[in-house]
């Protein structure tokens, strides 16, 4: 008997931070010309991706759907939309909901945001019962200093420790971390929610972001394993183009990780 392909359910979207330095208005117009399901709002320093106005707007025009919203949750996002880490999350949330999203990306507290990172777990189950919206904590990675890992997360870094229901697995920050994402993602099981697609090599602390296939992560036994469980998450392609020698180059580097993510998002059975 033939063998069956199997394609789960699970969209394949585009980041806006894959086209930096390129803008929001880019990448939907990428996401349109290269065939992704849709984008995830990366809220940054971009004031478009802080104007949900415009974004119905891009949406609008380009005809490509906002499947996620990422929460300004970096260092250089410090100050978008606030400096209340409370406040950015329900922005966040508010934003997926007007633009029909079901994820917000977030990442665990910094330590020195104290009264965030402790109340960080019962915060988020209360605003999972006001919502549909999916809040899904990523994995990040431990520093390193003078030879020792510094963890500037609070409760940590790796979300499989914690009760999170939702959690989004980054395989470029599992090179950095030198985690197994196979193992993580078992370990994860259903509450593996969410994934950004990328690779890494990780001998160094640098959080590379690699096209898929061009470091030593399981990018594509990650996607096969997805599509023999019916996973019905979403996909992000969320690579580093900002070194390339062109917007040409740049395009083909997108061009290639949907394609890497379609073709490995199908298993045989």
């Amino acid at each position: 008997m033939a063998d069956v392909i199997r394609v789960p359910n699970a969209k394949i979207a585009l980041s806006t931070a894959s086209v930096y330095p390129e803008r929001t208005p880019d990448a939907f117009e990428l996401a349109a010309r290269l065939g992704y399901d849709g984008v995830e709002i990366m809220v940054g320093a971009d004031p478009v991706s802080q104007d949900i106005d415009v974004i119905e707007r891009l949406v609008d025009h380009y005809k490509v759907p906002v499947l996620a919203i990422h929460a300004p949750c970096l260092l250089v996002t410090q100050r978008v939309w606030g400096r209340d880490p409370w406040a950015k999350l329900v922005k966040a949330q508010r934003a997926a909901e007007r633009l029909g999203a079901s994820t917000v990306v977030v990442h665990p507290p910094f330590r020195w945001q104290r009264d965030y990172a402790r109340e960080f777990e019962t915060g988020l189950a209360r605003m999972r019962d006001e919502t549909d919206v999916t809040f899904a904590v990523e994995n990040m990675f431990p520093l390193k200093a003078r030879g020792n890992d510094v963890v500037p997360y609070a409760p940590g870094w790796d979300p499989i420790d914690f009760d999170f229901p939702q959690v989004t697995l980054d395989l470029s920050h599992t090179a950095v971390s030198g985690s197994d994402a196979m193992e993580m993602a078992g370990k994860l099981g259903d509450r593996l929610a969410h994934v950004h697609l990328a690779d890494g090599i990780g001998v160094t602390n640098k959080d590379e972001h690699l096209v898929p296939g061009r470091g030593n992560q399981p990018c594509a036994q990650l996607l096969e394993r997805l599509a023999n469980t019916a996973y019905s998450g979403l996909v992000v392609l969320e690579i580093n183009t900002r070194k390339a020698a062109s917007r040409s180059e740049r395009i083909d580097d997108l061009a290639e990780g949907l394609a890497f993510a379609r073709l490995h998002l199908a298993a045989s059975r």
